[in-house]
């Protein structure tokens, strides 16, 4: 007999991690990444004068080697290893994350999956780093699967690769509303470069304001706010 074709789930919500899902979840990730350098490299950086937030890990990798002296071709050479020992240092290292947890997360992610809807991530997380804090948040059971830094070369990549990732699967169709939630204007940014809903939360270090700017297509000050119907409209 034949299988049956997979039936398009009535949604598709994507997330972005820190900022949106969690917040203030300390200094253990920046921490893995300096020390993957240096047990890589031998290279002293830091992170202190980058703007980390919305930005992929292998990018602000690449930025602390190149600040601590590396050449373009050092960089290549031992972004490998230092992916492996970032992830490595931060799995080990992770704290309990729940609570850390964004307000309404839960509770979304609770009536997202009641509905069928399928969730993930795209984010700037490397992968295991990525999945290690949504276990210790106490999330990982509602998110399907996710694109992470190593997927892509910018954010609207990777969300070109979650949707790639998802009807691969058969999870969404031609008319399967798509959401983009994150806390960043890279993230409204990407959304509309691929054509899904930008869906803005100011639980990150942009307030409300600064992501009105980027004209998102919903913007809501917490996921408290957010109206579960949007999620499901074509």
């Amino acid at each position: 007999m034949a299988k049956a074709a997979p039936v398009p789930a009535p949604a598709l919500v994507l997330f972005d991690i820190d900022g949106t899902l969690i917040r203030r979840a300390g200094a253990h990730h920046r921490e893995a990444l300096v020390e993957a350098v240096r047990m890589v490299t031998g290279l002293e950086t830091t992170t202190d004068h980058i703007p980390v937030q919305g930005m992929l890990d292998r990018d602000i990798l690449a930025w602390m080697m190149r600040d601590g002296g590396a050449s373009a071709s050092k960089i290549r050479r031992a972004m490998p290893a230092v992916v492996r020992k970032a992830q490595h240092v931060y799995v080990r290292r992770c704290p309990d994350l729940r609570r850390k947890v964004c307000p309404g997360v839960r509770q979304l992610l609770y009536r997202l999956s009641q509905r069928r809807a399928v969730a993930g991530l795209v984010t700037g997380n490397l992968t295991r780093i990525g999945w290690r804090k949504m276990e210790r948040a106490g999330l990982r059971q509602y998110l399907g699967f996710g694109a992470f830094s190593e997927m892509g070369n910018d954010r609207a990549a990777l969300v070109k690769v979650a949707l790639r990732m998802a009807r691969k699967e058969g999870w969404i169709g031609g008319t399967t509303p798509v959401s983009l939630i994150g806390d960043h204007p890279n993230d409204i940014l990407a959304a509309r470069a691929n054509g899904v809903r930008s869906i803005a939360v100011a639980t990150g270090v942009c307030g409300v304001d600064a992501l009105r700017e980027h004209l998102p297509d919903v913007l809501v000050g917490d996921l408290r706010a957010l109206k579960m119907e949007t999620l499901f409209e074509r």
